[in-house]
C-alpha cells in the first residue's frame, strides 16, 4: 500500500499544548473577574468534550441559571483565552513531540503530503508553526482543516473529510495521527487508518481499534510499527 498523505491532528500530536492551553483558560476567567480555577483533574475530563467554547459551556451547565454565562459571553472570553494562549506560544517555551519535525520533513523529502486535521482556530496552528518551524502553518503543511470549518467537532469525522476533500485523496491513500479517543474516533470515521501517540492528558484513553499505539514518533518507534497497513517509506 502506498501512502499518499499523512493527516496530523494538532493539540497533544504535535505538541504538548494542552497545559499552555489550561493555564490561557485560567488567565482569561481571572481577567474577566471569574473565580473559576481548572486544575489539571478538571481539565483531563473537560478534554473528553472538543472545542474551548464548548469545554466552557460545559462546565458551567450545572450553574444557576442566572450564574451561566451567554453563548455570546462564551464567544468574548473563549477569545481572550486564544490570545493568552497564543501569547504563551509565543514565549517559545513548548517543544514539538519527539519525531515530529523528522517525520514531516522525511514524508515532504519523500514527496509524501502532510496536513492537518484539527479542532483548534486557524491562528493556533499558524502560530505553533511560527513557533515551531519560523514559517505560517500553510508553509508547513499543504493542507489545514479547522475545527471552526465544519459543522461538527471531533469526534465527528467531519473535519478529516473535509481534509480528504482538500487533499483530493481518498482515505485509503492517507494515515492519520492522533492522541485522543475523540480523535481516534473522528479519524476512523473517515475511514483513516489511525498512528495513536498518547498526550499527557490522554494516557488513560481507550485506543482499542488503532491501528498502531507509539510512546512518539521517534525513528526506532516508527520501524516497531509492523502493524501498520503500510510500510514507512522512511529510513
Amino acid at each position: 500500500m502506498t501512502i499518499k498523505a499523512l493527516i496530523f491532528d494538532v493539540d497533544g500530536t504535535l505538541a504538548e499544548t494542552e497545559e499552555a492551553h489550561r493555564a490561557a483558560f485560567n488567565q482569561a476567567f481571572k481577567a474577566a473577574g471569574l473565580d473559576w480555577n481548572w486544575s489539571v483533574a478538571d481539565y483531563r475530563q473537560l478534554l473528553k468534550t472538543t472545542g474551548g467554547k464548548e469545554r466552557i459551556k460545559l462546565f458551567q451547565a450545572d450553574f444557576p441559571a442566572d450564574e451561566q454565562l451567554t453563548d455570546e459571553e462564551i464567544k468574548d472570553l473563549h477569545a481572550e483565552k486564544t490570545k493568552r494562549y497564543l501569547k504563551i506560544l509565543k514565549q517559545r517555551k513548548l517543544a514539538l513531540r519527539p519525531g515530529v519535525k523528522a517525520l514531516v520533513q522525511a514524508a515532504t523529502d519523500a514527496g509524501i503530503r502532510v496536513a492537518i486535521a484539527t479542532t483548534t482556530s486557524r491562528p493556533n496552528v499558524d502560530t505553533l508553526c511560527v513557533c515551531f518551524w519560523g514559517k505560517p502553518a500553510g508553509k508547513v503543511f499543504e493542507v489545514i482543516a479547522c475545527g471552526d470549518e465544519v459543522e461538527n467537532k471531533k469526534p465527528a469525522p467531519d473535519v478529516y473529510l473535509l481534509a480528504l476533500e482538500r487533499l483530493g485523496l481518498s482515505a485509503k491513500d492517507c494515515v492519520a495521527f492522533e492522541d485522543s479517543r475523540n480523535g481516534l474516533i473522528s479519524a476512523h470515521g473517515a475511514d483513516l487508518p489511525v498512528v495513536i501517540t498518547p498526550s499527557m492528558y490522554t494516557d488513560t484513553d481507550d485506543f482499542t481499534g488503532a491501528e498502531c499505539m507509539l510512546r512518539n514518533l521517534t525513528d526506532p518507534d516508527l520501524r516497531k510499527a509492523k502493524n501498520l497497513p503500510f510500510e514507512y517509506p522512511f529510513k
